[in-house]
C-alpha cells in the first residue's frame, strides 16, 4: 500500500557533458601542499598576486578605496587621486543612505 510516485520518468536523462579541464578545475587545490613541500615557511596568503594594498585583505568597495588612498594616495597622479576621492565621497553617501547596516 503506497502512493504512486508524483514524478514520472518518461525517459532516462542524458548524462551531462562536463569539461574536466576548465581553468577553475585544473588549478583547484594547487597550493594545498605548499606547507609540505616548503617546510611551512610560506603562507598561501603570500603567494597571492595583485596590488600590494589588496594582498590578503578583504572588504567592501568603500573600505578598499580608503585603504588604497591611505597606502598609495601620496604616489598617485593628481587626476587619479581626484577620481578616487570622488568615488569615496559617492560611496560614503550611498552606503549611509542604503547600506546593509541601516
Amino acid at each position: 500500500s503506497g502512493r504512486a510516485s508524483l514524478i514520472r520518468m518518461h525517459a532516462i536523462p542524458k548524462p551531462k557533458e562536463v569539461d574536466r579541464w576548465t581553468e577553475k578545475r585544473a588549478v583547484f587545490g594547487v597550493y594545498d601542499n605548499i606547507g609540505i613541500l616548503g617546510d611551512f615557511k610560506v603562507h598561501p596568503k603570500q603567494l597571492i598576486v595583485g596590488p600590494s594594498w589588496l594582498q590578503g585583505w578583504s572588504g567592501n568597495e568603500l573600505q578598499r578605496c580608503l585603504r588604497k588612498r591611505k597606502l598609495v594616495g601620496d604616489r598617485m597622479f593628481a587626476d587619479e587621486l581626484h577620481n578616487l576621492n570622488k568615488r569615496i565621497r559617492y560611496l560614503y553617501k550611498y552606503l549611509n543612505r542604503y547600506g546593509k547596516h541601516r
